[in-house]
């Protein structure tokens, strides 16, 4: 099966909420016959997920605007705008935005897969959309309860 050509022009692509972040979805695995997905996201300060681990697909980031803090196993590393990090099958890792001002990067997973997660546990939001509310507590355990079923395991804190 071959797939047809995909154009997305700035604020085209289905865009979601998933706990505070807006991911804006450039490509899926319905697109690409599996082969990859890529999203933009925009990540407030404060925003981002706790430290985890692929069991299925590579996950590479590029930073677009701002300064995102990743956690790499025992590592940590500022990345600003055009710095790229990818993250191995099985790679403990996390990334926050701790900076004071929004953060956008571009996300990718190959294989595919991983999107249906965020389109399933995120809250859809109009076209164009570059923040989102806080996340509720209701959002943030529909995440951690079926992120297992992509493969993901997400290590919280002991605190929490």
């Amino acid at each position: 099966m071959s797939a047809s050509a995909l154009v997305r022009r700035p604020s085209e692509g289905r865009t979601v909420a998933v706990v505070g972040d807006v991911y804006r979805f450039l490509a899926t695995g319905e697109e690409t016959n599996g082969a990859y997905a890529l999203w933009e996201a925009r990540v407030p300060p404060g925003g981002g997920p706790p430290p985890h681990v692929h069991s299925r697909e590579e996950e590479g980031f590029y930073v677009l605007e701002g300064e995102i803090t990743f956690r790499i196993g025992e590592q940590q590393l500022v990345a600003s705008a055009g710095m790229f990090a990818n993250m191995p099958v099985g790679t403990p890792h996390s990334f926050r935005n701790e900076s004071n001002s929004p953060a956008r990067m571009l996300i990718s997973v190959a294989p595919a897969g991983l999107e249906q997660m965020f389109l399933r546990a995120g809250r859809e939001l109009p076209p164009g959309t570059e923040t989102a509310l806080p996340p509720t507590h209701a959002e943030i355990e529909k995440l951690l309860a079926i992120a297992p079923e992509y493969g993901i395991e997400i290590r919280l804190p002991a605190s929490q």
